[in-house]
């Protein structure tokens, strides 16, 4: 391997015998572990010394994209900017020093601030009542589909086993009604993207006694509003179903309209999406489940505790940071800052749907398709102008999916680089597409076989012996 002292894996490092630490006397004797539980041969761990091992991480984390250190064409998704204020608030010891299984009467100020956070997310979205269990996106939608289903038995309404979902979806909407019990029924998109009304109506003519729910996100997964919503609704809730709100994209909705207020009776939030902890690499998430009025008799036990409290106190800092006026501005700044994106290289990257967006918009891969460059190229180029790639080939509409979405608070200034570097990449496919099809040539680690690392994942290191160890 032809790498630098600091491009190294840890075990590479490894000399024996070297210790970056010392263990204090043993006082309190043997005890022997059981055989079955003890390994047939020592653990191959790395050896090194503290200094190295300081040396090695820090270097390793300066390789590290964050939203403090660049721009996420994907924030509005995963990479929205935190506030600092956000994070000294959760650091503070009587929130950090909680533990979830101490006495209830010690909790009193954090159960406090979650009934405040409840009357926060139900003012910004129309709703009634809030549980804050689940702790991710994709628990919420599980909490939400199964407190569906949990009102329909409860009516004695058992064949409702159906769930409508868009052909445009995330995929956590099928996979999550699968995963309740429940049978998905796709209903098509239009040319311009929206739902597909008469395909709907067909479905509901005909299985309409069936249907548990429909799960729709507004605005969809193309960024674009679905304006018949309140039709949508009414043949819905007409036939006996429920309407369900996936709030992945509820960014570009603060501000401008309510969820509750357009007919749905059950949504999920992502609070570290729209109210700020980026959770990029899995994690931390929170979702809490919102319903209209009556609905939550029929919360399901999906946790004994109160979620990632942490996120929530994120959440709530955000929102009063904010405050009732100037939250309304995060939504049309969302919107302002995607259309003025794709309005600024649609005549460089091919745009499928060319119409007013919200928060993301798609474009189907460069606009002249006979230099060769794909979208995947054009995402590994953009690491090398030292910019994160936008999410690519989602949603499945397009060949050639490039899902651009900037979040509210983003400068002019931050755009028009991103801009710029968009349009410098299109020029290079037309000039030196070898160039791009290549990149990146700036990261520590080039361009990999993506289909190899795919089937064949390494996903353990094997410590290579030499002369030398």
């Amino acid at each position: 391997m032809n790498r630098s002292l600091y491009g190294n894996l840890i075990f590479e490092l490894s000399k024996p015998g070297r210790k970056g630490y010392s263990l204090p006397r043993n006082n309190f004797g043997d005890y022997q572990i059981p055989d079955e539980l003890r390994r047939k041969e020592d653990a191959a761990l790395s050896e090194c010394d503290e200094l190295t091992v300081v040396r090695h991480y820090t270097n390793l984390s300066n390789n590290n994209f964050g939203v403090d250190t660049g721009f996420y064409p994907l924030g509005s998704c995963t990479m929205k900017y935190n506030p600092k204020i956000n994070e000294e608030i959760a650091a503070l010891p009587a929130f950090q020093d909680l533990h979830p299984l101490q006495p209830e009467k010690t909790v009193l100020g954090a159960k406090a601030l979650i009934i405040m956070l409840d009357k926060a997310l139900c003012a910004l979205t129309g709703l009634a009542h809030f549980t804050f269990k689940p702790y991710a996106g994709a628990h919420g939608e599980l909490t939400g589909l199964m407190t569906i289903d949990n009102y329909h038995r409860s009516r004695g309404d058992l064949q409702r086993k159906k769930v409508i979902v868009p052909d445009s979806a995330h995929g956590t909407n099928p996979a999550s009604a699968a995963v309740c019990g429940l049978e998905i029924v796709e209903v098509k998109s239009l040319a311009d993207g929206t739902v597909d009304f008469d395909d709907l109506q067909r479905i509901v003519a005909e299985q309409g006694q069936e249907i548990a729910a429909m799960m729709m996100t507004n605005p969809n997964t193309l960024g674009l509003f679905e304006v018949r919503i309140p039709e949508i609704a009414k043949l819905i809730h007409d036939c006996g179903g429920l309407m369900y709100y996936d709030g992945a994209n509820l960014n570009p909705m603060l501000g401008a309209c309510r969820p509750g207020d357009m007919g749905f009776d059950v949504m999920h939030i992502n609070l570290h999406k729209t109210f700020s902890t980026p959770h990029g690499g899995g994690g931390p998430g929170s979702g809490p489940v919102g319903v209209r009025e009556g609905l939550q008799e029929h919360f399901p036990f999906v946790s004994p505790y109160q979620g990632n409290y942490a996120v929530m106190l994120r959440a709530y800092t955000y929102i009063l940071s904010l405050g009732r006026d100037q939250i309304k501005h995060v939504g049309p700044l969302a919107t302002l800052n995607a259309n003025y994106i794709k309005e600024s290289l649609k005549d460089v990257y091919e745009l499928p749907i060319d119409t007013t967006c919200c928060h993301e918009f798609v474009f189907d891969g460069l606009k002249d398709k006979s230099t060769g460059v794909t979208t995947m190229d054009v995402a590994k180029r953009l690491l090398d102008y030292g910019y994160h790639a936008p999410t690519i080939y989602f949603p499945l509409l397009f060949h050639e999916s490039l899902m651009i979405e900037p979040p509210e608070n983003e400068s002019k200034e931050t755009l028009d680089g991103f801009i710029a570097v968009m349009r410098k990449i299109a020029e290079e496919a037309k000039t030196d597409p070898e160039l791009v099809k290549s990149a990146p040539h700036d990261t520590p680690i080039g361009r990999v076989d993506d289909v190899l690392a795919a089937k064949h994942p390494v996903t353990t290191y094997k410590q290579m012996l030499n002369d030398n160890n």
